[in-house]
């Protein structure tokens, strides 16, 4: 076994130079140039869950004729705000500027608080999140969502498709249990077709083999309810899944990146959630805000690093980045390398096993790393390679409002372009206001070091998934507001964590 205090930033250097996964382009669900750039690469046309389905009504906000009051599977959350719209060249110049800083003695990015698996179960909460199952019939006659949309509720969508009657690929003959295979590098895999794109509720999930790996663990997590007959049945099982990966949401992710006292201030003691800002006029189909999809939960960007060690038992160790030499990177849509199978302790505090080495998330500030720069061809289908440029420009056609105005609107005391690197001498076409995304990067970055999102990026994140949760009626906050995970699955009553599921799943 190789010697377990190996040092992450030795296996990593050689990756250095590697870039993104592609789901940090599509994260947060509304694409930059219609549905090809969502699409994961050599996902079959014929694929019954289409990406192209995933990205319906995005544009809501400046092509419904309902303007910015309009609410469908997309809108707007601080209404009266007017959008800001600067010189798309000061946008481009200002994406220019976000590359992390380079030179003899680089700062260090790591991010004591946060595990990089946070990073990808934040991709993975998205894709549960924007998940659009309308059929396309529905959704081309409808292409804003504006009557048929889906919900954004995290019911896994991605993990049991439309149940096991319509697709049957995803369960096993007892249309029970998921599926999960045994491939021929001898590790277990998602199900997958013979061009190698798997059978997943979502193809998203499938895009790096991070993302797909913390997929067959969920499934994995559903099959051991059923194995321990902790469920009766599928329905048992989901549900006991579902909630326990809501329960993660609020009491892991979320206190992760915003904080226990930004939770506490929208999530009460009987499970009541209240609301400020985002309050859908329809509870049973809430809507996406923009102000989230396309510039808060944009935060996870700045915390996607260049490459990770996913074990040190291989030789050499299965170190290896996002996108590289085709066949040696982590790019999906192909059978899992031996090689490349994870022992996630290096990805989250898993009970009992080693600290390290760990990979940590990137600091969340001003700056992503310099591969998210020149995104390849299978992410983005045309000239724009720059991920910085994609959300800037996106933020600004959507009609976003800037971050001083939505900042002003909270009640938070907003940050001048000054303190965000912005002077306005140097700069009149800000006008004193900055894009909403690099707002809350930098609010970050100056309230908190970038070790968790600043008082407008947090209560954004915080207020939208916790709102959405309440919205749940098969929810637990919804049905048992004072359901906690317990034994055998739990430690203890209530203290359940991303890495006692995967203990639990994976029998760790």
């Amino acid at each position: 076994m190789a010697d377990m205090t190996i040092e992450r930033r030795t296996v990593l250097a050689g990756s250095a130079a590697a870039a993104v996964a592609a789901s940090a382009v599509s994260a947060g669900g509304c694409p930059f140039g219609g549905a090809a750039a969502h699409a994961a690469p050599r996902a079959p046309r014929d694929w019954k869950h289409a990406v192209a389905a995933v990205t319906r009504g995005c544009d809501i906000a400046v092509r419904s004729g309902g303007g910015r009051s309009r609410e469908g599977r997309f809108g707007v959350m601080f209404k009266n705000a007017p959008a800001f719209q600067p010189p798309e060249d000061l946008l481009r110049s200002l994406a220019a500027q976000m590359g992390e800083p380079t030179g003899p003695n680089p700062v260090d990015f790591d991010n004591p608080r946060i595990p990089a698996g946070f990073t990808f179960l934040g991709q993975f909460i998205d894709h549960d999140m924007t998940l659009d199952r309308t059929p396309l019939a529905e959704a081309r006659a409808d292409p804003l969502a504006l009557v048929n949309f889906d919900t954004p509720h995290f019911d896994l969508g991605s993990l049991y498709g439309r149940g096991p009657r319509l697709d049957p690929d995803l369960y096993e003959a007892d249309r029970t249990r998921l599926r999960v295979v045994r491939n021929a590098n001898g590790v277990d895999d998602l199900p997958r077709r013979a061009d190698g794109a798997a059978y997943l509720g979502d193809p998203r999930n499938d895009e790096n083999l991070i993302v797909a790996q913390l997929h067959v663990a969920f499934a994995k997590f559903h099959n051991r309810l059923l194995e321990r007959r902790i469920a009766r049945n599928l329905a048992d099982a989901q549900r006991l899944t579902r909630w326990h990966f809501q329960w993660i949401i609020v009491h892991d992710f979320l206190e992760k990146v915003v904080g226990t006292e930004v939770i506490g201030r929208y999530l009460g003691r009987l499970g009541r959630v209240r609301n400020e800002h985002y309050r859908p006029r329809n509870r049973n189909r809430p809507f996406m805000p923009i102000e989230y999809s396309v510039a808060a939960y944009r935060f996870g960007h700045s915390m996607v690093r260049s490459g990770y060690l996913l074990n040190n038992r291989t030789t050499p160790p299965g170190a290896a980045a996002i996108f590289g030499q085709e066949g040696f990177d982590l790019r999906g849509n192909r059978p899992l390398p031996a090689n490349l199978e994870i022992d996630w302790w290096h990805f989250f505090d898993v009970p009992g096993k080693p600290g390290t080495p760990r990979n940590q998330s990137r600091r969340i500030d001003g700056s992503l790393s310099l591969p998210l720069f020149n995104l390849p061809s299978t992410v983005v289908d045309d000239e724009v390679v720059s991920l910085a440029e994609r959300n800037l420009l996106r933020g600004s056609r959507l009609g976003l409002p800037s971050g001083q105005d939505v900042a002003t609107r909270m009640g938070v005391t907003p940050l001048t372009n000054g303190e965000l690197g912005l002077p306005d001498a140097a700069n009149p076409g800000w006008k004193g206001r900055a894009p909403l995304w690099f707002y809350v990067l930098k609010e970050a970055e100056l309230t908190y070091a970038g070790q968790r999102l600043g008082p407008v990026g947090g209560r954004i994140v915080a207020e939208v998934i916790l709102g959405i949760l309440a919205m749940d009626r098969a929810g637990y906050l919804s049905v048992n507001p004072f359901w906690r995970p317990s034994a055998p699955i739990a430690p203890l009553l209530g203290q359940f964590r991303t890495g006692d599921l995967l203990k639990f799943a994976l029998n760790l």
